[in-house]
């Protein structure tokens, strides 16, 4: 599997009450894999929504952003001991918990769901378009590509990025814009390390797909009015059963 890179961040915030201002700490280790080179770690001190100083251990010192943290980093510099408990934790904190995050996440996978759909090309033009639609994947890696009467079909392809749903799962959309041509079979391939093989899904040209949602909203109300009116009949039969005819003189 590819390497991914993943930020964990352990967030401290204190608040002044009396004045509103609000100084905050955040610790956090950036790596793209459990070995200690991959690793960084950062201390980023906050003082109302600005960053005026930093530890990272891969510069090895403390730097201020503004006048106050360009001070506090010249004094916290010249202390050996602050400077050596700051690089430990790369070690100590960071790469401590690495495995256990890579075990519970990264080393993880979810198979791409794919939905193929026909779109209008833009521009006006008269050819066809195409679109595979693939969610739900983890992780972001994937290749998306299309086949056409069992050849590999290039032309007229374009795609987006892997774009991701802000829940570890990622999505990517293919476009083929295209001729039809009568007895043709067209697919899109999914490729992607969940997948013991690839995903290959047909498209079925038989009908747009605009006159197969047609069909099917016909055919459900089809379906409801049938059932209504033998609800209705039913109801009639029964009333008329426990109904007693009196004759008038």
């Amino acid at each position: 599997m590819a390497s991914s890179f993943l930020s964990v961040s352990l967030l401290f915030i204190g608040l002044h009450a009396a004045d509103g201002f609000m100084h905050y700490v955040v610790s956090r280790c950036d790596f793209n894999s459990t070995d200690l080179k991959d690793i960084e770690f950062i201390r980023s001190y906050s003082y109302n929504k600005l960053e005026i100083i930093r530890f990272s251990s891969s510069v090895g010192k403390y730097v201020g952003y503004t006048e106050l943290g360009v001070k506090n980093a010249e004094n916290w510099n010249k202390d050996p001991s602050e400077l050596a408990a700051m690089r430990a934790q790369k070690e100590t904190v960071c790469q401590h918990n690495i495995k256990i995050w890579y075990d519970a996440a990264l080393t993880k996978s979810a198979e791409p769901k794919v939905f193929l759909s026909s779109a209008t090309p833009p521009g006006g033009k008269h050819s066809s378009m195409l679109v595979c639609s693939v969610f739900d994947f983890y992780p972001k890696n994937i290749k998306v590509s299309w086949i056409r009467d069992g050849q590999p079909e290039t032309a007229g392809v374009t795609s987006t990025d892997e774009l991701a749903d802000g829940d570890w799962y990622y999505q990517t959309h293919s476009h083929l814009e295209y001729t039809p041509r009568s007895g043709e079979k067209i697919s899109c391939m999914v490729e992607h390390i969940s997948l013991s093989k690839p995903l290959v899904t047909d498209w079925d040209p038989s009908m747009p797909e605009p006159e197969r949602n047609k069909i099917a909203i016909g055919a459900s109300g089809l379906i409801l009015g049938l059932t209504l009116s033998l609800a209705g009949f039913i109801y009639y039969k029964r009333k008329a059963r426990g109904r007693i005819l009196v004759p008038s003189n």
